[in-house]
Order: structure tokens, then C-alpha cells, then sequence
């Protein structure tokens, strides 16, 4: 059985654990504890959902993925040295 975190406690994420929002990491390059920056960025996925809304007559629709964030991947940086930390998949 797992015990319990005490109260207080960090919790550091390595891997691909990441979330949509950010998080408190230790960075693996600068060794500093924050709080991950979050950026929304354009993936496959968002193209594609595009190319279908064209493909169904949507066409007037079509570009609103790009304006959206849950249709993008959310990519975690780290804010002291700008690392690539992870990426959130929705």
C-alpha cells in the first residue's frame, strides 16, 4: 500500500504526467523548483480537424480550431531557463 504524502509536500513530475494547466516541477536542466509555462500550440490534430470542417461543407467554421486551446497540445517550458519540459495531448 502507498503512504501518504505529508502536508506540505512537492510532488515533481517527470515524464509525461503534465496536465492543460501548469504545474510545480524541479527542472531537469537548471535543477530549479517552478512552476511549468504553459503555451497552446498548433498540432496535427488541429489540422486535421480543420481539413474535415472544409471537407464537410463547414468551411465558413473551419478556421475556428486555431482559435480555440483545447483543440491544441499544451506544451510545459520551464520559466527560469525556457527548457522543454512536456506536452499535454488532449
Amino acid at each position: 500500500m502507498a503512504e501518504k504524502e505529508p502536508p506540505g509536500t512537492t510532488v515533481v513530475i517527470h515524464g509525461g504526467n503534465y496536465g492543460p494547466s501548469s504545474q510545480q516541477v524541479v527542472c531537469p536542466n537548471c535543477h530549479n523548483r517552478v512552476y511549468t509555462v504553459v503555451k497552446a500550440e498548433v498540432s496535427r490534430r488541429t489540422h486535421i480537424i480543420v481539413i474535415l470542417l472544409c471537407v464537410f461543407l463547414c468551411w465558413p467554421c473551419a478556421l475556428i480550431p486555431y482559435c480555440i486551446d483545447s483543440c491544441k497540445n499544451k506544451n510545459h517550458y520551464c520559466p527560469s531557463c525556457g527548457s522543454y519540459l512536456g506536452t499535454y495531448y488532449n
